[in-house]
């Protein structure tokens, strides 16, 4: 005997059914069977797109640089300053 036993599942059917009904049940099924259709709509029609409508790849610009910062070297030379944060008025 084990949770695979023909016994258990047939109880823990009748216990579903006297939870939720056979009207509860009938209605998930088929929201269920809908949704699974919807699905593989979704993903037939998405096969099916044209390759065209996918945008083209934007071109790369190359950076703006400046004739000061040449001669230094690629660095950005700066200091760190700490951050004041506001006072609470509480």
């Amino acid at each position: 005997m084990g949770i695979f036993d023909w016994k258990h599942w047939i109880v823990l059917l009748v216990v579903v059914v006297l939870v939720f009904g056979t009207k509860k049940l009938k209605n998930f099924g088929s929201d269920l069977g809908e949704s699974i259709k919807g699905f593989r709509k979704a993903m037939s029609d998405e096969e099916n797109k044209p390759a065209e409508q996918t945008p083209p790849p934007a071109q790369a610009v190359p950076p703006v640089q400046n004739t000061a910062q040449q001669s230094q070297g690629h660095t950005i030379d700066g200091q760190a300053q700490p951050v004041q944060e506001p006072q609470r008025k509480d």
